[in-house]
């Protein structure tokens, strides 16, 4: 022990005070940024905030992207019909189908490159140039005569745009909510079905009158207008840690639950947008409806979609994303092979419906599927690239395979290809039944 000179009072010694020093050290530091850590967003981020202006803003945004990406895809039902029968007679629905399967697939295949570069902190670079390549290529698709120039314009350049943009939108989507995420995802992917409502009418309405390049150019000024919203209000959240985002994740291919979902996956979206390219299709060649009402199955289909998205999401949050998409796709699988036996305008109007409900939760539900099955938020771009590949490949031959078996459009060939949708989603039922099995023996929660 030691005195104080000066008044001969005991001084403490340096470890005279053990207790202080371990309370210390087991105080828990604040993050760089002076937040709170949390795991569940990767370290040294504070928590999402599940709610407020800007957070409901990225909602806006991301649903202005999901009318530039899938609605978009959900409305190529009536250019389906309307190449088939008009611009392009002399091509087959296969060759036809591949222009919107190439659009589809482009927006999973191109998010393997725009899920890293998000990571790594480019999402404003992928904002602007995903909005430009789809705005672009809808004007240059209202300029396209021939078959190579509207699969350039429409599938290929349309396609990489939306593959720049939907990966980000959803996955930013994730920094500002955690407990409502399912929910805020399912709200701003309503913006795919709303788009598939009104562009349809757009184009059904306008085309008789101005022709299909002006239509398609009124569309495309639609998209010009809107896109103002994600290029003023989006903005990510969490800092960029610095560190080389990598294309591939070794742990993804060791994780069941994560390889099951993306297998069944696959098969889901082999078979999920059959319906949409070839509903208006089978109505006139049936003669079920008439010339002018057959677009509308499309629009209503996309309607009962807005329902698949906000419903099923809602639920999600409570009761797990993977057990209300297997549900969905379940009631998705029992509709495809209900539509076999469709005789009547009433029947199809009603199928339409129901199936854009089942369908829209599929496909609303799939992000928030990977952000349940990923615990390191650091890893998501790269798992949802990776993920993202193989349902793109999945859409890109899915819809053409479709339209080879359709063939001649004999009553025996629509059976087929029904059949071949119906069976692509039971496939899909059993590998997210083993993916849901494979989470609960991980994890032991019965919420996934």
């Amino acid at each position: 022990m030691e005195k104080d000179p000066k008044t001969g009072a005991n001084l403490p010694s340096p470890s005279a005070s053990p207790s202080s020093s371990s309370q210390k050290s087991t105080t828990k530091s604040p993050s760089p940024e002076g937040h709170p850590n949390n795991d569940s967003n990767g370290p040294h981020h504070e928590p999402n905030p599940d709610g407020g202006l800007q957070a409901w803003l990225q909602v806006l945004g991301s649903t202005i992207i999901l009318v530039l990406t899938w609605g978009l895809i959900n409305t190529f039902g009536v250019y389906q019909e309307y190449y088939e029968s008009t611009l392009l007679p002399s091509s087959s629905s296969s060759q036809i189908s591949w222009i919107g399967s190439v659009q589809a697939s482009f927006l999973f295949l191109v998010g393997v490159i725009s899920g890293p570069l998000f990571d790594a902190g480019y999402f404003r670079h992928l904002l602007w140039a995903g909005i430009f390549l789809v705005v672009f290529g809808q004007f240059m698709t209202s300029l396209c005569s021939v078959y190579w120039q509207v699969l350039l314009a429409q599938g290929f350049c349309i396609g990489a745009g939306m593959g720049f943009l939907f990966l980000p939108s959803t996955a930013i989507v994730s920094q500002y909510f955690h407990k409502r995420r399912a929910l805020a995802i399912g709200i701003a992917s309503a913006g795919s079905p709303v788009a598939g409502i009104v562009f349809p009418i757009i184009f059904s309405r306008l085309e008789p009158k101005i022709g299909f390049g002006w239509t398609t150019r009124v569309i495309a000024f639609i998209l010009l207008g809107i896109s103002v919203i994600p290029l003023v209000f989006m903005k990510t959240r969490l800092p960029v840690s610095g560190k080389k985002r990598a294309l591939f994740d070794p742990t993804a291919v060791r994780d069941a639950p994560l390889v099951l979902f993306t297998v069944g996956g696959f098969f889901a979206f082999l078979a999920l947008y059959v319906p949409f390219f070839y509903i208006t299709v089978f109505a006139t060649s049936h003669r079920i409806s008439t010339p002018d009402f057959a677009p509308y199955l499309v629009t209503i289909m996309n309607a009962g979609s807005i329902i698949g998205r906000l419903g099923p999401n809602a639920l999600a949050d409570r009761w797990g994303s993977l057990n209300v998409m297997l549900v969905c796709t379940v009631v998705s699988a029992v509709l495809a092979f209900g539509w076999m036996g469709i005789e009547n305008q009433a029947g199809s109007i009603v199928f339409a419906l129901l199936y854009g409900a089942s369908s829209g939760g599929v496909v609303s539900l799939c992000p928030s599927v990977l952000f349940g099955l990923t615990k390191d938020m650091r890893l998501l771009g790269t798992r949802m690239g990776m993920n993202f590949l193989v349902l793109g490949f999945s859409i890109m031959v899915g819809t053409p395979i479709a339209g080879a078996i359709l063939g001649d459009m004999t009553q025996a060939e629509w059976q087929g290809m029904m059949g071949y949708g119906a069976a692509g989603l039971v496939l899909a039922v059993v590998l997210f039944i083993g993916a849901r099995l494979a989470a609960y023996k991980k994890d032991k929660s019965l919420k996934a």
